[in-house]
């Protein structure tokens, strides 16, 4: 689709016949990206090991070029201050995206409806002229915040976390905020055998098949382990800096509070908010959760491992 796209465009979504297709899934999503070139769907490297070859999608996307992107007018919902803004009209949403290097126009734009499932990335061909090998439709935050958004749709939410499963399946969250010790903790346990890290700093958790699962996803933290593996959750640690290495549990309203605050919910509509404070109170419903006040010490691993609830 050529042509400068201004103001609101009708989302047109197509059946995914483009000439190149790819696949990926994280915590639980499947996407489907369909382009009529080889580079639209080309995977960034983050997100080759969540690579998957078929399977049915939650989401489709199709990749289409513009001349170029006016800059929107219109309702907006939010904007992060540096890279993306998100607005609103009848057929769903809006999602511009621009950097400094590319001047004040959007170098890409992603319309989805409302329940996230289908979807048109259009890229800028004025943005992308004098860089032809740096245009990558599926970059970050693009990825996380399209799976963010769709988990509002399902029993599903991200935290700001680490996932540790022992060697003996024990799946261990451990929560906190940036500098709370995610990284530390992951390096800590890596010294053990048998243990799989999911992720050093963003968890997706959900319901499957009647029990609380958690994933890995591919935004990692300093110590880089991003793997598209899950576990069942059986324990939750908030994790504080301090002395003792005490687990202390929580009451299910202090668990909640808790892990909302480190989540990753679109706050900008109420109904996404409502709908994950009800899902992580069936979480903390069925899933221990404890606030661990640790020293960053081999310690703190034998702790978890020695303790029972």
């Amino acid at each position: 689709m050529k042509g400068d796209l201004e103001g609101v465009l009708p989302l047109e979504f197509e059946e995914l016949g483009a000439a190149h297709c790819s696949r990926f899934r994280i915590g639980g999503v499947s996407v489907e990206v369909a382009g009529d070139r080889d580079s639209d769907v080309a995977l960034v490297p983050s997100l080759l090991p969540f690579r998957v070859e078929a399977g049915v999608s939650d989401i489709n996307i199709q990749v289409k070029w513009a001349d170029s992107l006016t800059p929107r007018a219109g309702r907006q919902l939010f904007d992060s201050g540096t890279t993306w803004r998100v607005y609103e009209d009848e057929a769903g949403f809006q999602f511009d995206f621009n950097s400094p290097v590319f001047g004040k126009r959007p170098y890409k734009r992603l319309h989805v409806d409302k329940r996230f499932r289908q979807a048109a990335l259009h890229m800028s061909e004025e943005s992308f002229a004098g860089f032809p090998n740096v245009a990558e439709p599926l970059e970050y935050p693009l990825d996380e915040l399209l799976i963010m958004h769709r988990l509002t749709q399902e029993q599903a939410v991200e935290l700001h976390s680490c996932g540790i499963v022992s060697s003996d399946g024990t799946g261990n969250l451990f929560v906190g905020h940036s500098g709370a010790g995610k990284s530390t903790t992951t390096r800590l346990w890596t010294s053990l055998e048998d243990v799989e890290i999911l992720s050093d700093d963003r968890i997706i958790v959900r319901r499957e098949h009647g029990e609380i699962v958690m994933y890995g996803t591919p935004w990692h933290g300093e110590a880089a382990f991003a793997s598209p593996a899950s576990a069942p959750l059986s324990r939750i640690f908030i994790l504080e800096h301090g002395l003792g290495n005490t687990p202390v549990r929580l009451s299910p309203s202090q668990a909640v509070a808790e892990l909302f605050a480190r989540s990753f919910v679109p706050f900008h509509r109420h109904e996404y908010v409502n709908s994950a404070l009800e899902f992580l109170q069936d979480v903390v419903n069925v899933v221990p959760c404890y606030r661990y006040t640790f020293e960053p010490d081999e310690r703190a691993v034998e702790r978890i491992l020695n303790f029972h609830d």
